[in-house]
């Protein structure tokens, strides 16, 4: 063992204190839990805390795991210099190239080789985002080609294009459309960015591609890949302050706030939440509601009651105010206000009236969402069982995997391998082995 390693880490001891966890061995298993949403199976233990404290380092790929782990408890970002784990501080500039960062991050996206390394990432819960001055200056310092000129025709297309892969996620799930959509940017999008334009073509194209960004990054969400799409959501963000589009802006800080809310992580949801419906004070009634809802259920998940069960009325009288439809990929509608209404109901201990939410959001769902039923009649089933009635979370799981074969989704993927593990105990119930009999060959393809 060398002498450095022998040297007792007191930054990581001061962390450590700072975080004010029970134990070392509570330490540790928050590093466990946080591994397993990027596939590391570890067992670190209370013995291996006292190790890194005494000098020794993580492995380097499990070091982003444990920083991490402190991070959240923080809720400020901790570096592997803060904690001991580096030499020297990372000094690196970031890249000022936006259009050379969308590059960069789409053609790894397009790459097959590279789909195990961006999954490899950990979402981040004390992410920052840019601000507006130094947003409007990089994009001040970016140089048109001079050997190309875009006009309204080239905006039109990225506006269809993005409808069209909105219209496939929706259908297969973004593991089928999202491939397509990081090809696009690449290959088109960027170009567009960079060439000669009037300012009403530039700033028209800037937010279509901002609204592209989002819909690949809410894909990528939708496969699970959690640090990619915050990736994306970010850069989309970036666009549309560039663009002065404020509905792609609001509508991008509420999909961090599901990412977030769905990743159990209920204060940065309030914070994304809050900061959407902050940035839009001129919302009509359908964006309000949109943005209501989405801050009732971040409330609800902080076990805020009394401002979740406000700010859900204040969606619904806002719904019910509503005139005008939002973009496909960004609509609301009643059954999508009831979904939020099951969730807050469920965060707050309403098991039943959630489940009398999510069954009216499924009657007047429109049928081209298939992903979405997939996933909330998977959790409608969930919380029947919660609630003793077997054979009703049995016939909404066949109904489930009616669509499940279709849908190309990490999101469903994850109800499906819960329905797995809820049924267990139930096996030898005719009704749920029959259920089991039929995800078989299923689970088999998919290879969950």
């Amino acid at each position: 063992m060398s002498t450095r390693e022998r040297t007792p880490n007191g930054k990581l001891a001061a962390l450590i204190e700072e975080c004010r966890w029970a134990s070392n061995g509570e330490f540790a298993r928050a590093v466990n839990r946080t591994g397993t949403e990027v596939g590391y199976k570890l067992k670190y233990d209370e013995s291996a805390v006292s190790h890194w404290v005494s000098g020794t380092r993580p492995m380097t790929k499990y070091q982003k795991v444990v920083l991490e782990a402190l991070t959240r408890r923080l809720g400020r970002p901790v570096t592997a210099f803060e904690a001991g784990f580096a030499d020297r501080p990372d000094v690196q500039p970031q890249s000022t190239d936006t259009v050379a960062g969308l590059i960069d991050l789409g053609s790894m996206d397009m790459d097959p080789s590279r789909r195990g390394v961006l999954g490899a990432g950990l979402y981040s819960v004390a992410l920052t985002i840019r601000g507006w001055p130094d947003v409007v200056g990089r994009f001040e310092r970016l140089k048109a080609d001079p050997h190309t000129r875009i006009g309204m025709a080239e905006v039109q297309s990225v506006i269809a294009m993005t409808e069209r892969i909105s219209e496939l996620d929706d259908q297969f799930g973004g593991r089928t459309a999202r491939p397509m959509a990081a090809a696009f940017m690449v290959n088109n999008i960027a170009p567009y960015l960079k060439a000669t334009a009037s300012d009403e073509v530039r700033k028209a194209m800037l937010s279509a591609a901002a609204d592209h960004l989002y819909l690949t990054g809410y894909m990528a969400v939708d496969e699970r890949l959690d640090l990619l799409g915050q990736s994306y959501y970010t850069k989309a963000l970036e666009l549309a302050l560039a663009a002065g589009d404020h509905l792609t802006y609001c509508t991008t800080l509420r999909g961090m706030s599901v990412q977030a809310v769905e990743l159990g992580h209920g204060a940065p949801a309030l914070r994304y939440a809050n900061a959407a419906a902050a940035a839009s004070p001129e919302a009509g009634p359908r964006m309000r509601a949109f943005l209501a809802g989405q801050q009732a259920h971040a409330l609800a998940r902080t076990g805020d009651r009394a401002g979740a069960l406000a700010m859900l009325r204040a969606a619904e009288v806002a719904m019910e105010q509503a005139e005008s439809k939002a973009k496909a990929h960004g609509s609301y509608d009643p059954s999508s206000l009831s979904y939020h209404v099951s969730q807050v109901n469920y965060e707050l201990g309403d098991r039943e009236g959630a489940i009398r939410a999510l069954l009216h959001s499924e009657k007047v769902r429109p049928t081209v969402y298939r992903r979405a039923r997939v996933r909330h009649r998977s959790m409608l089933a969930e919380w029947q069982l919660e609630a003793g009635r077997l054979e009703e979370a049995v016939h909404n799981w066949n109904l489930a995997l009616d669509d499940f074969p279709h849908v190309q989704s990490g999101r469903a993927d994850d109800r499906f391998r819960t329905m797995l593990s809820a049924t267990r105990p139930h096996r030898r119930n005719p009704h749920v082995r029959e259920l089991l009999e039929r995800a078989h060959p299923m689970a088999t393809g998919r290879r969950i």
